[in-house]
């Protein structure tokens, strides 16, 4: 709840520290003396439009700081913070401040760390509630009906939210696999061309490799085909350095014995003789080789020159051909399975959206009994708050297909008919100023076990009333202010006398300067005060024996 509002010069207010308390809380003063301006402070502390206006005249900058404290930080709260990255310790006050300067600059504060005005917007309606004659938010505004009526009703929005989740999942999946499908059967044609040319061609992995092997001995073997030959001439016959080294290793052999040289040089020819084989079988094994095959060199340049061309056509490497064939054929086969596919996954699109509508029409009667619930309760708080002859109905209409969401198949929209046989209509389109408050009024009543924000503000609402009325209202507001917070800006005695804290607003001149002043009244100045109010101009003590009855009897 709001426990402490300080304001530096904003308006006529040079410098204020109320204090707050839990319960009702009345606001009081003349006609003009500046209530507004409380009202417009802690709207700039909660994220309303930085107004530069505001600024007490002749001041470089203006300032308002809120204080809330709770028992434990709402949920509501809680997320907005972290999704901001603002860290708020268990059982610290939260402390919102804004800053305006003369030259048009604007800050904002959550307990001294900056943040953007955004983030007070975001977490003012957890906060503040307020409703004033020109409301047009908060009950007012249709958006929030649903919302309201399902926490009168206790509904389970969660089920329908989690439905309408996975009927959306199951429908993007099926869209996405018939839009596979006609993608694919567009390519099938193209496809099965493709295929039969692998199929024919029948790449396989690592032939690039060995085909360009291949292709690089028999081009060696053609440039050396001349020399190999060459070479055949003085290996081969009786005079080539083979036979001619057999041939002295046969005569030396016959005299080696004679002489320890000659042995040893026997032995250096008989190696002569096997390293001169191992060169004669190496140049035969090579002129194997590299023997030039104008057909086979032609072959392997056609197939190498194949496999590159249809690796270029499908923007690849050439070792990668086989697995794409391998693809090509997986896609030709999911092209005729893809129906059975989608037969399956148009059972389960069709079985979530049953689920849906399961859930969506246990929402609607739910909703549809509440409603009903609901208009009975406000139409019990309409007659003490002289809306006698009006009617309240809380509508919940069927939406069209394509407003369905995860909130339900449902709107809801508050309306209200305020003369016998006048048609029904929303809540701000035909009420005056005062009947739309004590509407408000009645809604809150009616509403108030649900929970809201931590304070409630009603500006105002007795406007025009009195009597049994202002004391009507008086009751309702102490009822909604018990276990929670309200503070009430009123003109009814009969409010006042109803409130636990009362603050009085003044205005007061020196010269040519205006201020305005805010303080708490102590039991006697508040019995004044109400008897003021009671009196007019001129307090007397009938109007004080009346505001003695008053407190007494609250």
């Amino acid at each position: 709840m709001l426990t402490q509002l300080s304001i530096r010069n904003i308006v006529l207010i040079e410098a204020l520290d109320l204090q707050f308390a839990g319960g009702l809380g009345v606001l009081t003063g003349e006609t003009g003396a500046g209530k507004s301006i409380l009202l417009d402070a802690l709207g700039l502390v909660l994220g309303n439009r930085a107004d530069m206006g505001l600024i007490r005249a002749g001041e470089e900058q203006a300032s308002a700081t809120a204080t809330f404290e709770f028992a434990k930080l709402p949920d509501a709260l809680r997320e907005v913070l972290d999704d901001a990255e603002v860290e708020i310790e268990p059982g610290e006050p939260l402390i919102l401040r804004r800053r305006l300067k003369a030259d048009g600059g604007s800050k904002a504060f959550v307990n001294d760390q900056p943040v953007g005005v955004a983030l007070l917007r975001a977490m003012a309606g957890a906060l503040v509630e307020l409703h004033g004659q020109h409301d047009d938010r908060g009950l007012v505004n249709p958006r929030g009906h649903r919302m309201l009526l399902d926490r009168y009703a206790d509904a389970n929005v969660d089920a329908v939210a989690k439905a309408w989740a996975a009927w959306r999942e199951a429908d993007a999946k099926l869209a996405e696999a018939k839009a596979s499908i006609v993608q694919a059967k567009e390519d099938e044609d193209l496809l099965i061309a493709h295929l039969a040319e692998l199929v024919e061609l029948q790449p396989v992995e690592g032939e690039e490799t060995h085909l360009a092997g291949l292709r690089s001995d028999m081009q060696k073997g053609e440039r050396l085909q001349g020399e190999l030959e060459d070479l055949r001439k003085v290996w081969d016959g009786s005079k080539s350095p083979l036979a001619s080294l057999r041939s002295a290793a046969r005569k030396l052999e016959r005299i080696a014995e004679e002489h320890e040289l000659l042995a040893g040089a026997l032995e250096s020819l008989d190696r002569a003789v096997i390293e001169a084989g191992e060169a004669e079988d190496k140049l035969t094994e090579a002129g194997y080789q590299l023997t030039h095959d104008p057909a086979a060199l032609d072959d392997a340049e056609t197939r190498l020159f194949e496999l590159r061309a249809a690796a270029r056509k499908h923007r690849c490497e050439v070792d990668a051909l086989p697995a794409l064939m391998l693809d090509m054929r997986a896609q030709l086969d999911a092209i005729e399975g893809g129906e059975a596919g989608v037969g399956a996954l148009e059972k389960a699109a069709k079985a979530a959206r049953e689920a849906y509508e399961s859930e969506a029409k246990a929402l609607h009667d739910k909703r549809t009994k509440a409603a009903a619930k609901l208009d009975k309760a406000v139409a019990a708080e309409l007659a003490p708050l002289k809306l006698d002859a009006a009617k309240f109905q809380t509508q919940v209409e069927a939406l069209p297909e394509d407003r369905w969401g995860a909130s339900g198949m449902d709107g809801v929209e508050f309306l209200i008919s305020t003369n016998p046989g006048a048609p029904f209509a929303p809540l701000n389109k035909i009420a005056s100023g005062g009947e739309l408050s004590r509407f408000i009024l009645s809604l809150k009543v009616a509403l108030a076990e649900q929970g809201g924000a931590a304070t409630v503000i009603f500006d105002e609402i007795d406007r025009g009333v009195g009597g049994a009325v202002a004391s009507a209202i008086g009751d309702r507001l102490a009822r909604l202010a018990d276990g929670g917070q309200l503070l009430a800006v009123t003109h009814s005695p009969q409010v006042a006398a109803r409130g636990g804290q009362h603050y009085m607003i003044a205005k007061s001149s020196e010269g040519t300067v205006t201020r305005t002043s805010v303080r708490l009244l102590s039991d006697i100045e508040r019995k004044e005060e109400i008897a003021r109010m009671l009196s007019g101009a001129e307090t007397t003590d009938e109007a004080r024996a009346q505001a003695d009855r008053l407190l007494e009897g609250v």
